[in-house]
């Protein structure tokens, strides 16, 4: 063994005894069995997360989207979930397919799921065995709520040093706002995106998909990756607390900072860009474009494009300042320009120009999309209720190794006994007690 992964086994073995048995079993970074290695030479590289095994007590979308990316990564993702009622968003339709909610099954892909009565003592029980045996544990309950359980980051540390522990809320862990629930909506009007986002002029408007959501799960899922990097050069494990206000306002990028430096309040611009113009979106004969003028020369080749070079020799358009300026009688004469075609012709003029373009496209032409085909961004699932289904793909490729054909979302508590007998070890006996008990439930569906 290399001298790193001597020191880590060290570690791990001095202040992880109760982890590292169970690790030895699975992949650790640098010490994969012979068996994992022949796979790697025969060309079936592992993934980077294999071995990983993440316990997953999120719902809704935030969490659920982290451990997706960390499940497509290669880890071993066990979700639990309420017995009888599952994950909120299994209820979250029409649309539906079977009995199965859409919005389910698009953020739920490679997941084993449990049924756990967390109200039941012997639930938390195997919550607390299965966060022994766990690398990850990812949360989203209102802070406090599981340390009250005996199931939080002090007590779960203590048998589990290594743990790498997720607190995703709404407004942090602590501080004035700590305990109110975290909501998409409400976190996009506090943290400011809504007071941007709508029409000029318009009312605030809230983004077509709940994207402070889905940035508090990329920032998860980075600080996860980052904790794992972390405990393997240090052997210990990390409280992180991440939050859908945080995640937003830092995503308010050059707006924040035009505010925080130069004290200008942003306002709404629908398609159009406060920096830069033209940077927006003009009605077509048919429809809309989007131009991305961001510089000068492309700024002359718009113009050349339009044939409305005249415009270019105009002193108040030789900058991008002074287009700024000068923008409501600049963008009304291209808009004129832009309703005389089509928005295919338009894209074809723009060819070759240098000039970024792009339609406004529906979503059923975006999976018409020739570039969204070739990046494979269409995953297919066979359901056990649902058959086959559709979920967008990963978005991120890599040269080393290549996505594995993904296992469909769970049906609630599909994988309880699965998970009891295989990782934590439990008899037959046991675990008919703990149905009956009611502690656990196993769906019947095959």
């Amino acid at each position: 063994m290399a001298a790193p992964v001597l020191a880590l086994k060290h570690t791990l073995t001095r202040y992880c005894p109760v982890v590292f048995t169970s690790l030895s079993r699975r992949t650790l970074p640098g010490t994969r069995p012979a068996a994992a290695r022949r796979m790697s030479l025969a060309g079936e590289t592992l993934r980077p997360l294999e071995g990983v095994r993440v316990l997953d007590l999120t719902r809704v979308l935030a969490g659920p989207f982290a451990t997706m990316i960390l499940a497509d990564l290669g880890a071993e993702v066990i979700k639990v979930e309420r017995p009888g009622a599952g994950d909120d968003t299994r209820v979250w339709g029409p649309p539906f397919i079977g009995s199965e909610s859409v919005y389910f099954l698009s953020i739920n892909r490679n997941k084993k799921s449990i049924a756990v009565d967390l109200k039941h003592p012997r639930g938390v029980k195997i919550i607390k065995e299965l966060a022994a045996v766990c690398d990850v544990l990812v949360e989203n309950f209102i802070p406090g709520k599981l340390s009250q359980m005996s199931l939080g980051y002090e007590q779960l540390s203590r048998v589990n040093p290594c743990l790498i522990y997720c607190s995703i809320s709404g407004y942090g862990q602590t501080g004035p706002q700590c305990q109110s629930p975290g909501y998409d909506s409400i976190a996009s009007a506090v943290s400011g995106m809504m007071h941007i986002t709508g029409p000029e002029g318009g009312e605030p408007v809230r983004p077509g998909v709940a994207m402070t959501d889905l940035a508090t799960g990329l920032y998860a899922h980075g600080a996860v990756m980052a904790a794992l990097l972390h405990r393997h050069r240090t052997g210990g494990g990390v409280h992180i607390d991440c939050n859908l206000l945080s995640s937003q306002v830092s995503c308010l990028s050059h707006i924040a900072a035009n505010f925080l430096n130069a004290g200008n309040e942003a306002k709404r611009w629908g398609t159009a860009h406060e920096s830069i113009v033209p940077y927006q979106g003009f009605r077509t004969r048919d429809g809309h474009v989007v131009v991305a003028a961001g510089n000068d020369k492309q700024f002359i080749k718009v113009c050349e494009v339009l044939q409305l070079t005249e415009l270019t020799q105009q002193p108040h358009y030789k900058t991008n300042k002074l287009r700024v300026h000068n923008r409501q009688q600049l963008i009304h004469t291209l808009s004129q320009r832009f309703l005389q075609e089509t928005t295919a012709d338009w894209l074809r003029r723009f060819e070759g120009s240098g000039v970024p373009v792009g339609p406004i496209n529906s979503i059923q032409e975006v999976f018409s999309d020739p570039q969204v085909k070739h990046n494979n961004l269409i995953q297919e699932v066979k359901h056990p209720t649902a058959g086959r289904v559709s979920v967008p793909g990963p978005a991120v490729r890599y040269s080393s190794f290549g996505p594995v054909g993904p296992t469909p979302p769970p049906l609630i508590g599909q994988h309880t006994v699965q998970v009891l007998r295989d990782t934590l070890s439990y008899s037959d006996d046991i675990i008919s007690e703990l149905l009956e008990a009611r502690a656990v439930a196993q769906n019947t569906v095959s």
